[in-house]
């Protein structure tokens, strides 16, 4: 053996070996339960193999009501019980085919299957990563400085938390429609990216970074944010009350020395990709989980995860785990959508997010979160918007965006955090205050309170 090898790659090599040995045995079971369907995963044990499990379950859209894990050991057996965005069981056979698939092929197959924001293929486009302090029209500006340079954004996807920002940007050359791999040209975007990023508040740590293909969108934002410290930024503790009113998570750690293990456990709204966010953040934090038990019960969450450090050590102070806390309150909230939720539909074009994030900058509206991504020739954005001054965005506001925006589908929806997608909450016609324009804009208003 090459004695540059090291105990590491020797132990990395032998899991390889033992899963190869063992490829995972997955059973899609609906005859066991009335409501959900059984995803069953049984394999080999190794680092992260919860997490690669529930990131196939996450992107294909599932969601998880209830799961039973245990990997103390050599192996592990994961039992899940899904159903799709709408509640129901998982009957498609062509769906349930390529479960198993995945699943089947999990540790070599991970990378591939990537659909937050409808960019599948690597090596087709740029990818920006981006991560500073967050401020009133910052999005305008980065998405300015990209039309500036040429720069064609196919997808995006940006989270905003405790005055924080993290940004993933697909792009592409405006005139080729190919990646961008200029080195120039690159060193160019990234330090006009970083001068908007610094602004005249974060001199030291506005980022920037570039590389051809693609990352796992939701995984990759986890990892930027947790890397700038977000968990610790205006940090309030959350108190029983806040569960209960105003829907914050509560989490909460302590050791069972007898059984060598920390338990954490964690409360708080039910919604989708929930628990892979949890398990991104212990991962992340060098945590193994040996057992969870997953549930959801009406809006509610419930879930507790038996852990110990990678060394083998469990919660050892008091500062450890204040921080496991914070970063796992942390990881529940990045996703949570404040303000009001606007979805727009329309012909791509070059300079498009630049024009629409530029009219939501002059009417005095904030970014919150975005969801950007291209279907054919249709752009279809997502963003969560509320007043820059913190008040509810008012219905005047919201027509003058209406009208500036231009041949754009408008639909203004409900973003409570539920387990189901966001429903359309009442709507009125507002037809006739448009006549002059087209008739195939639709706009569909509704007013709800920020909430956080």
């Amino acid at each position: 053996m090459d004695a540059s090898w090291t105990a590491v790659d020797v132990d990395d090599e032998y899991e390889k070996l033992v899963i190869r040995m063992n490829p995972p045995r997955v059973t899609v079971d609906n005859s066991s339960c009335e409501n959900a369907t059984l995803v069953k995963v049984e394999s080999a044990n190794k680092q992260g193999s919860l997490l690669e499990v529930v990131q196939i379950l996450t992107d294909f859209n599932l969601t998880i009501n209830r799961a039973y894990i245990s990997s103390d050991g050599q192996w592990f057996m994961d039992v899940f019980h899904v159903t799709d965005q709408e509640g129901n069981k998982i009957v498609d056979d062509g769906v349930i085919s390529r479960i198993k698939q995945y699943l089947g092929t999990w540790p070599c197959t991970v990378p591939c299957l990537r659909r937050s924001v409808g960019v599948q293929a690597a090596a087709k486009h740029t990818t920006i990563e981006l991560t500073g302090r967050d401020r009133p029209g910052l999005l305008s500006e980065v998405f300015a400085v990209l039309s500036d340079l040429k720069c064609n954004v196919v997808a995006s996807e940006i989270w905003t938390h405790n005055s924080r920002m993290a940004s993933l940007v697909y792009i592409t050359d405006e005139s080729t429609g190919l990646p961008i791999d200029d080195p120039d040209r690159l060193v160019k975007v990234k330090e006009m990216l970083r001068n908007v990023l610094r602004g005249d508040r974060d001199k030291r740590s506005a980022k920037t970074a570039v590389s051809i293909g693609v990352a796992h969108t939701d995984r990759r934002l986890h990892q930027l944010m947790y890397a700038d410290r977000d968990y610790e930024h205006n940090y309030v503790n959350t108190k029983q009350e806040d569960v209960n009113d105003r829907g914050q998570p509560l989490v909460t750690v302590e050791n069972f020395l007898d059984r060598g293990y920390s338990v954490v456990s964690l409360r708080c709204k039910d919604r989708p990709k929930l628990l892979f966010d949890a398990v991104c953040t212990l991962t992340d934090m060098q945590y193994v989980v040996f057992h969870a038990t997953i549930m959801a019960e009406g809006s509610e969450a419930f879930q507790e995860y038996y852990i110990r450090h990678m060394d083998g050590c469990t919660v050892s102070s008091e500062a450890e785990r204040q921080r496991l806390i914070r970063c796992l309150e942390a990881a529940i909230r990045r996703r949570s959508s404040e303000g009001l939720r606007l979805e727009l539909c329309g012909e791509d074009r070059v300079g498009l997010l630049s024009d629409v994030t530029r009219i939501f900058r002059e009417n005095g509206l904030s970014v919150t979160r975005a969801e950007v991504r291209t279907q054919g020739s249709q752009a279809v954005n997502v963003f969560y918007v509320k007043d820059a001054s913190g008040h509810p965005v008012q219905s005047q506001t919201i027509e003058a965006i209406r009208n500036q925006i231009g041949e754009i589908i408008l639909q203004v929806k409900d973003s409570t955090n539920s387990k189901s997608p966001p429903q359309e909450s009442a709507r009125f016609s507002l037809g006739s205050l448009f006549k002059s324009r087209s008739e195939r804009f639709l706009y569909n208003l509704g007013l709800i309170k920020s909430y956080s």
